[in-house]
C-alpha cells in the first residue's frame, strides 16, 4: 500500500556531499602543488582569488582542476577561519 504525504507541505531536499573533496584539502594539494613547481604560495592563490584567473594556479597535481572546484568566496571563508582559528581564538 501507498502512503500519500501531504503535498500542501514543502518537502526538503539536501544532496549530500559524502564523496566531494573540502575546500581545506583542495587548497592544501595546490599548496604542495605550488611549492613542488617552486611558485610563493600565497602570491599565486591571491592572484587567483583577486582575479578569478586560474592560470595563477599550476596544473601539476591537478591543482588548477581542483581549485575551480571551489568557490573563490568559499577559500576566503576557509583562509579566513582558518587564520581566526590559529591566531585570533586565544587573544579574546
Amino acid at each position: 500500500m501507498i502512503h500519500m504525504q501531504n503535498l500542501e507541505n514543502t518537502q526538503y531536499f539536501k544532496l549530500t556531499k559524502d564523496n566531494e573533496v573540502s575546500t581545506k584539502e583542495i587548497l592544501r594539494v595546490v599548496y604542495d602543488a605550488l611549492v613542488e613547481k617552486g611558485y610563493s604560495p600565497s602570491n599565486q592563490i591571491v592572484g587567483y582569488i583577486m582575479s578569478g584567473d586560474p592560470t595563477f594556479i599550476t596544473s601539476h597535481k591537478g591543482a588548477r582542476s581542483l581549485i575551480m572546484k571551489v568557490e573563490r568566496d568559499e577559500i576566503v571563508e576557509e583562509l579566513l577561519r582558518s587564520y581566526i582559528l590559529s591566531e585570533l581564538k586565544d587573544h579574546d
